[in-house]
């Protein structure tokens, strides 16, 4: 977000101040000011500047004589998602990230990027899609539309909209494809695509990208549509403090038969059709960046395969249960449905 924009000095007049605020018309229409040093001071709104000519203050006044002085704001060392949360509850829509002389940084409007999660993430999409031939016989499944969008959009989307930045997407399969998609920003994104050689599995991939050697990272299928709170499962995880988050959707087992309840040979009961819930794994994870540098490139190496060694080892996992929409589109009857729900969305959004 260009600072500049929102940016004025405390002693440009009242009169010059609203036509800068109405140049903000259709956006937050905050300006923040900023003193002969370039250290922040307050914020003026359409509203202080009603206030203070109630007050009998002129248009010829500077802008310090209406400014609201007890304005909040983040340090650059203190921008977390909790931080992000609590003032996004108080309809902070612009807020101000401060360096530690007070000069403004950067500005955050929570309407386009609702948080910033301190993480890298990584998205597979290295698979055939063999399941939806012929449609993948010459597009990479990452890639085929729904709303005339690529289905990986909607995760890149989702992504740079909690303030994630640093995106690599793993590719094999007709992977010319999909390093030509992200030759262009996505979401203003600079996407980084790592191929594989061969097929390393449903993470082993993660071991040819460049991550930090602390924190955490999001891996997840990129063939994916969800509407899941990348903020909630950060929080959760951190909450946790857990080395594996493991995002999951609930699944149900119908049987259409009595069940026996036995007793060695004695039966006790019978469960008529009973149904079994499950917690099934979604294929997205927050990993700690320590367990992923284990991985080795030149093994072949399932996400389960991850899990079950960190599980072995004692380390945490937890898992995030998903509150809205998960397809998994692996069939057609998947990418219909996913069609299907995108076109029933859009007519919503549209009336």
């Amino acid at each position: 977000m260009k600072i500049d924009r929102h940016r004025i000095a405390d002693n440009a007049r009242l009169i010059d101040a609203l036509g800068r605020l109405n140049e903000l018309s259709g956006g937050v229409m905050t300006l923040l000011v900023t003193d002969e040093t370039g250290r922040m001071v307050g914020t003026l709104t359409d509203g202080d500047v009603r206030r203070a000519l109630l007050r009998g203050v002129g248009l010829d006044a500077p802008v310090s004589d209406a400014m609201f002085r007890k304005f909040r704001y983040l340090l650059e060392n203190e921008v977390d998602p909790a931080a992000l949360r609590r003032l996004r509850s108080h309809s902070f829509a612009l807020i101000p990230v401060l360096d530690r002389d007070g000069h403004i940084s950067r500005i955050i409007d929570t309407r386009v990027t609702k948080t910033i999660l301190p993480v890298s993430a990584i998205l597979m999409a290295g698979g055939k899609g063999e399941r939806l031939r012929p449609m993948t016989l010459s597009t990479p499944k990452p890639l085929l539309k729904i709303a005339e969008k690529a289905i990986i959009d909607y995760n890149i989307e989702a992504l740079a909209a909690v303030g994630v930045t640093d995106i690599t997407v793993t590719v094999n399969y007709l992977a010319e494809q999909l390093e030509e998609h992200f030759s262009k920003p996505v979401a203003d994104v600079s996407v980084k695509c790592v191929r594989e050689d061969r097929p390393l599995g449903t993470i082993g991939s993660v071991a040819l990208v460049d991550i930090p050697e602390t924190g955490d990272t999001i891996v997840m299928n990129s063939d994916l549509l969800t509407t899941i709170s990348f903020e909630d499962l950060y929080l959760h995880h951190r909450a946790q403090k857990a080395d594996i988050t493991i995002a999951a959707v609930p699944y149900n087992v119908s049987v259409p038969y009595a069940i026996l309840d036995t007793d060695g040979e004695c039966v006790t009961a019978l469960e008529e059709k009973p149904s079994y819930s499950y917690y099934a794994n979604a294929g997205i994870y927050i990993f700690s960046n320590e367990l992923l540098h284990t991985l080795s490139a030149d093994e072949r190496t399932d996400a389960t395969d991850l899990i079950e060694r960190a599980i072995a080892r004692k380390k945490r996992v937890c898992y995030f249960p998903i509150n809205g929409t998960w397809i998994d589109i692996g069939s057609p009857a998947d990418f219909a449905h996913a069609r299907e729900l995108m076109c029933h969305l859009r007519q919503t959004l549209d009336s």
